[in-house]
């Protein structure tokens, strides 16, 4: 009863708070845009809409490590496995440039996917050739621009947490534009908000962890299968490490600490 009453509180909240940040996030893009086309400001209020709804959960102990491993100005193909939902609002926590790559449905949700039209992330509509073709071409367009790209390869959420296979099209678009992959390992969010669930879980850490960069020369000599391959085991070895430090954490919420 105490994790529905949870779960519905926040999501009031979400609903509530969304309407004032996305007229902000309107605002700001009409403002910029004319000396901002990348639009960088709108990204990283939007990071900042998202990271609201993650620091007002005190039962999220989310742990962020390896922001050094971003260079200023680098077009990055950004690769992460994807355990749940919430992956993205944690995502957005890194705080630096990138355009999210993601299903056509949720440019469909009221003043969140509105925003997201506006910051001119990416849509796909999963098994359409013609608009994972569109998709590639945006990606090559903001790579070009400057902006980073970011992917969750297995192309939906993880039933149990473990990596799923990848699909080739983040790897070939690496190899394209000799771009180089920035791999991130999120651990943890399956147990906070499991895949088709939105009901709150108590007290949970989370892991999110941004590693080297894999420059085009250590894959340049592959295939885009073989570089997911091997991007693929390199998250599946790191996450076996993070879920050291994760799996110990889902306790009730009347506990004070989890740490």
């Amino acid at each position: 009863m105490l994790n529905r009453l949870v779960s519905s509180v926040f999501l009031v909240f979400i609903a509530l708070t969304s309407i004032l940040f996305f007229f902000i996030a309107l605002l700001l893009r009409l403002i910029s845009y004319p000396f901002d086309r990348r639009l960088r400001l709108l990204h990283l209020f939007t990071c900042f809409w998202a990271s609201c709804y993650t620091w007002t959960m005190p039962a999220w102990r989310i742990r962020i490590e390896g922001r050094e491993h971003v260079r200023k100005n680098m077009a990055y193909v950004i690769i992460s496995n994807h355990q749940s939902q919430l992956d993205i609002l944690i995502a957005f926590r890194l705080f630096f440039h990138y355009k999210w790559v993601s299903k056509i449905e949720i440019f469909r949700v009221p003043l969140i996917g509105w925003n997201m039209a506006l910051n001119r992330y990416i849509k796909l509509k999963r098994g359409d050739i013609e608009s994972v073709a569109q998709m590639l071409r945006e990606c090559k367009m903001h790579l070009d621009e400057g902006s980073s790209i970011f992917m969750f390869p297995e192309g939906t959420r993880s039933p149990d947490g473990k990596v799923k296979a990848f699909k080739l099209g983040a790897f070939q678009l690496a190899r394209d534009k000799k771009a180089p992959i920035l791999p991130i390992v999120i651990s943890g969010t399956n147990k906070a908000l499991p895949k088709y669930s939105m009901n709150f879980t108590g007290v949970q850490k989370i892991y999110i962890k941004i590693f080297e960069e894999i420059p085009y020369a250590a894959f340049a000599h592959l295939s885009a299968q073989e570089t997911a391959e091997m991007v693929r085991q390199f998250i599946i070895e790191k996450l076996k490490v993070m879920n050291e430090y994760t799996l110990g954490g889902s306790c009730r919420i009347t506990q004070r600490m989890c740490l």
